[in-house]
């Protein structure tokens, strides 16, 4: 869509946030103001957690931290997918990212230091973790995936899965890229792109781990 009045963009885009976030009320219903408010709980838990890295470290370890809850075409998408009923109920009881963070960070032992954060403090039980980062899915993405368990007492369980992702700015570029040309339809020389983008996240991988290589010799001297 072009717009030649800044002013009509602007409103587009309002209207556009408000239309997707009276979707997201009208679907998860009663929950979603608690899952709201569960999000920045765990957002300001996890700025905590990088805020007394970077005093004991001297730096901070993290690029930015994002999150979002998920959307009620992507979720419903995602049940359907897997066999459950669409509506929220069903959310809340089986999946794990309803409510998903991206932290992404400058060198790859950072994202270890960070999960290590997150064990000791435990204020959040980690259910499961998927190294994606030691071992890249087929594709060639990398990850590190923590899913915890929080307290939800408006959910029959009175609990929810949520899931944290880490990596390194390199693996972040390479998986929007990668998400990119994996939703977007009609694109020519998908093999050769598929095969391109593999190749690049080994050479990505490779230089993350240099980087990490000379940060640490320099930090030695």
């Amino acid at each position: 869509m072009i717009f030649d009045d800044p002013m009509g963009k602007l409103w587009w885009i309002v209207e556009r946030g408000l239309f997707v976030e009276e979707k997201q009320s009208a679907y998860y219903g009663q929950y979603y103001t608690p899952l709201q408010e569960l999000e920045q709980e765990v957002l300001q838990w996890l700025r905590s957690l990088v805020d007394t890295y970077a005093e004991q470290a001297g730096e901070t370890p993290v690029e930015h931290i994002r999150s979002r809850i998920k959307t009620a075409d992507g979720m419903k998408e995602k049940l359907h997918k897997k066999g459950f009923a669409t509506d929220a109920d069903s959310a809340l009881s089986h999946i794990s990212d309803i409510v998903g963070f991206r932290l992404v960070t400058h060198f790859v032992g950072e994202v270890y230091d960070i999960v290590d954060s997150m064990r000791r403090d435990g204020r959040y039980r980690i259910v499961k973790e998927k190294d994606y980062i030691a071992a890249p899915k087929p594709n060639g993405y990398r990850s590190y995936h923590v899913i915890l368990e929080c307290p939800f007492p408006v959910a029959q369980a009175g609990k929810i899965q949520i899931e944290v992702q880490l990596r390194t700015i390199a693996m972040d570029c390479w998986a929007s890229l990668e998400h990119e040309m994996k939703y977007k339809k009609h694109i020519d020389n998908v093999e050769l792109i598929e095969r391109e983008l593999k190749r690049c996240a080994g050479e990505m991988a490779s230089t993350d781990l240099t980087m990490q290589t000379l940060r640490d010799m320099i930090r030695k001297e």
